[in-house]
């Protein structure tokens, strides 16, 4: 089958593949683009509209089919009051409100704050945005982006690309995350069938 055609294949055809579907995207480009400019402190463009993206290019559905929004982290514990993260949430939604879709970002230096309370389980302080990427629900989802200075793209990709490029969503155990993992994997077969939802005891 034509869109599994970078499963199982090295680490580097698949990181490859993953920058040339990024970088033909204006959208993404756009962001990248002016997320450089902006200089937050270690920031990342994550999860679905990259993992999302992969699965329209490669099943040959517009790009930013089923792509609810464009997330985006930082990283910034000098300031850990909610309202230092919403200058932020602020400046950026002037920065993109032209866009087709609606830019989310968040400070990962915040996260171990609002998390015990919402999900209802201990969450150590993290020290940067992509370690936050290992804690995801899903091993898939963990994928991020930046555009660098010299316009070489950095990946973080924790668990690898393969899971993303078989179409196989893989619940990550680190957390009881169990719901958000079975959630968003039964949404996205819904407008990616061709996914494999790997269930959570099955892991």
């Amino acid at each position: 089958m034509s869109h599994l055609r970078f499963a199982d294949q090295p680490y580097d055809i698949q990181r490859a593949a993953l920058e040339e579907i990024i970088r033909r995207d204006p959208l993404l480009m756009r962001v990248l683009k002016e997320l450089r400019e902006i200089e937050l402190p270690d920031w990342l463009l994550v999860s679905g509209a990259i993992y999302n993206l992969v699965w329209n290019d490669l099943t040959g559905r517009p790009p930013h089919n089923g792509i609810n929004d464009i997330d985006v982290t930082y990283f910034e514990d000098s300031d850990l009051s909610y309202e230092a993260e919403d200058v932020v949430i602020q400046r950026l939604a002037q920065r993109f409100g032209d866009l087709p879709l609606p830019v989310q970002v968040r400070n990962q230096a915040r996260v171990h704050l609002w998390f015990p309370e919402k999900f209802g389980q201990p969450f150590s302080p993290l020290t940067s945005s992509a370690e936050m990427l290992g804690r995801y629900a899903s091993k898939t989802h963990a994928v991020g982006a930046r555009l660098n200075a010299d316009d070489s793209l950095s990946i973080e990709a924790p668990f690898g690309l393969d899971d993303m490029f078989a179409f196989r969503i893989v619940p990550n155990k680190v957390l009881h995350n169990r719901p958000a993992h079975e959630a968003k994997g039964l949404r996205a077969k819904t407008v990616w069938p061709e996914i494999t939802l790997i269930p959570w005891d099955a892991a």
